[in-house]
């Protein structure tokens, strides 16, 4: 199975999140997830969405090893992130992210 790696999806899709997000490694072990809330980006100018997408992005391509699905609904401005089951790694990535995205609100992990 290959897995998705980071994306960021603007179209708005009809296949629910649960589908498209994968709930297994490539070994069959479970992934985590955890969703991040951006209050009021959709809202923002164009090219301030653009830099807080890209600077997410950077946050979470120093976690390549652990991330293994990421997308950010802008209609929602809502991250969801899946990842390999490591202690205490999605805090160090929701970290990681506030640090570039401030405004960026860890809001639910499984």
């Amino acid at each position: 199975m290959n897995l998705p790696k980071i994306a960021v999806q603007f179209d708005s899709t009809a296949e629910p999140l649960r589908k498209r997000a994968p709930s297994h490694d490539e070994q069959g072990k479970p992934l985590s997830d955890f969703m991040m809330l951006i209050p009021g980006l959709r809202d923002k100018p164009k090219h301030l969405v653009d830099a807080a997408i890209q600077d997410i992005h950077i946050a979470l391509t120093h976690f390549g090893d652990v991330v293994v699905f990421a997308e950010f609904n802008l209609k929602l401005s809502l991250l969801w992130v899946s990842i390999r089951q490591v202690h205490g790694i999605r805090f160090e990535i929701a970290s990681a992210i506030q640090q570039h995205v401030p405004e960026a609100r860890l809001i639910s992990h499984m």
